[in-house]
């Protein structure tokens, strides 16, 4: 039973964007807008050349950020600010998803590549922002990003949980490979038609408050 599978488990980690709202809310779509925006008006770059850096940035580096701190040495601190500054009442209270998570025993985190105060905002627009013991940005991680094992090392050394004591829920799949190696159990949130295959992911769902039932 999946429940059992669990029963050890005193850490719960949730990605954010993706994770803990559903994907047609459609709040990375602004997001994406704004990182273009930044990126051509800083780099002096057409639109077009912008949201190709983008999306190069995310495939090679984890997250944008990374890729222009790394190739651009750029201050991260107003990137963050000014690409989360958004319409967060696309968001709706999740009631459901909000008993689900208090009614996990141990430790709840929030874990995201996003800032911590743009993770207080989405939770908060989810009614989910009283529920969690601790809540981590990439600050948090001295802006290594998911999927790095850098990332995830900053991010139990400042927790101090143990990781075989511990769940992943992620949208990425890349972002689980380093939790799957660490001996947290790992969950891909995502639509059935975006699942993968692979050794490193052990659960799959297209629905977290679901499957969150199923395991307390």
């Amino acid at each position: 039973m999946t429940k059992n599978k669990f029963a050890h488990v005193r850490t719960w980690v949730f990605d954010l964007d993706q994770t803990l709202y559903p994907v047609d809310a459609a709040l990375f779509d602004q997001i994406e807008v704004k990182m273009t925006d930044w990126v051509a008006r800083h780099l002096n770059v057409d639109p077009q050349t912008a949201d190709k850096l983008r999306s190069d940035y995310w495939k090679k580096y984890g997250t944008t950020l990374s890729g222009l701190m790394a190739e651009h040495s750029i201050d991260p601190l107003p990137y963050l600010q000014y690409v989360h500054d958004i319409d967060f009442s696309v968001l709706e209270i999740d009631f459901e998803l909000r008993k689900a998570i208090e009614n996990l025993p141990g430790r709840k985190i929030v874990y995201t590549n996003g800032s911590e105060p743009y993770a207080q905002d989405v939770l908060k627009a989810r009614g989910l922002d009283d529920l969690f013991d601790a809540v981590y940005g990439i600050e948090h991680a001295d802006f290594h990003p998911k999927p790095t094992a850098q990332a995830y090392e900053k991010i139990i050394a400042l927790d101090k949980f143990d990781p075989q004591k511990a769940a992943m829920f992620e949208d990425d799949p890349r972002n689980l490979y380093v939790p799957h190696s660490l001996g947290m159990r790992t969950i891909h949130i995502a639509p059935e038609n975006l699942h993968e295959d692979a050794d490193h992911i052990e659960y799959k769902t297209d629905h977290i408050t679901s499957f969150l039932q199923s395991v307390i």
